[in-house]
């Protein structure tokens, strides 16, 4: 349940009337022509590519000086809202921040703590000082646990808050993440399966998606552990909970498709964050057999995931879901 809203409370003193000015790929828009039904109808700035480039050549009486749109309108994230779990620190912070970079209006930030760390209000100062970023970039902390089915309702409340607010919700990153130590698979707590398989901030996000009705695009942390064990380590809930989430993401992807709602999955190897430091430092020994691991021959940097994390939240991947993008360092080649 929550146990702090600090952002949500105060929202009255700085409210401001919702504004679309570059909405995702309506799903309401149509075409009436057989080609319009094909392929659905074209983004608010219209085509892209080689389609724009032909209907800009001389022979069509356009003369105009063109200016690139790969990252102006197919990656930019301008005036989008988005929501991501586990962004108190670690990689949903860094994919946080990332959707700030990429011009997005606002990042609600779901996290466990009554109040955000030291390591995000830091960002949250270092965003609100971005440049040229085509939106207006604001962080925002919610205390709340995502895990929690007994307080459901409240989850529900984050949600209908944020769309009240904002006017829409676009872009849904699901990262929070638990990672316990070794225990054996028949003797898993029913507490810990639980804490490793749920995360309600999907729900919430895809409900506001639904409400206004402009699609959106729901990424869900899984892992290299959701496609296979791990040698070495008696990780069944995590490894459980993560091929759980690969299958959730397909069914949703064809539930929610209709809709213009691409759901998609992240299965990251080994990242260096400060969890895994953690882990680490109980266990030294495996530093270099996780290394040997990657044919990069080294673990993974959370910033590393940025990229992908902006693709997948833009329409530069509007033809994408209900798919599993690995950022692995070549792990899942051997």
């Amino acid at each position: 349940m929550i146990t702090n809203f600090r952002s949500i409370c105060t929202i009255t003193s700085r409210l401001r009337a919702p504004f679309c000015s570059r909405p995702p790929f309506s799903t309401t828009a149509s075409t009436h022509t057989a080609r319009g039904r094909l392929t659905g109808p074209l983004p608010p700035y219209g085509r892209v590519g080689v389609a724009r480039a032909l209907e800009a050549s001389p022979t069509a009486g356009t003369h105009s000086s063109p200016t690139p749109s790969i990252f102006a309108n197919e990656f930019s994230l301008a005036d989008r809202v988005a929501l991501v779990s586990g962004a108190n620190r670690g990689i949903g912070l860094e994919m946080a921040l990332a959707l700030v970079e990429a011009g997005a209006r606002s990042v609600y930030c779901l996290d466990l703590p009554q109040t955000p760390g030291e390591e995000w209000m830091k960002v949250n100062e270092f965003a609100k000082k971005l440049k040229g970023t085509g939106g207006e970039g604001r962080l925002e902390y919610i205390s709340g646990d995502v895990t929690d089915q007994v307080g459901q309702e409240a989850m529900w409340t984050i949600g209908k808050t944020i769309g009240d607010r904002e006017g829409r919700l676009d872009v849904c990153i699901a990262a929070a993440g638990i990672l316990k130590s070794d225990t054996p698979c028949l003797t898993y707590p029913e507490k810990q399966f639980k804490q490793a398989s749920e995360d309600y901030s999907l729900a919430i996000a895809g409900q506001q998606m639904q409400r206004f009705g402009k699609g959106g695009s729901i990424i869900m942390m899984a892992s290299i552990c959701g496609h296979g064990g791990n040698k070495g380590h008696s990780w069944t809930s995590y490894n459980t909970s993560k091929s759980a989430v690969l299958q959730m993401a397909r069914s949703m992807a064809c539930e929610l498709g209709p809709q213009n709602i691409r759901v998609n999955t992240v299965s990251p190897a080994s990242i260096n964050t400060r969890m895994t430091a953690q882990f680490l430092a109980k266990r030294p020994d495996l530093e270099e057999k996780w290394i040997e691991q990657h044919p990069l021959a080294r673990i993974g940097r959370p910033d590393e995931l940025r990229g992908v994390a902006v693709w997948l939240a833009s329409d530069a991947s509007s033809f994408c879901t209900g798919s599993d993008f690995f950022v692995s360092g070549g792990y899942h080649a051997w």
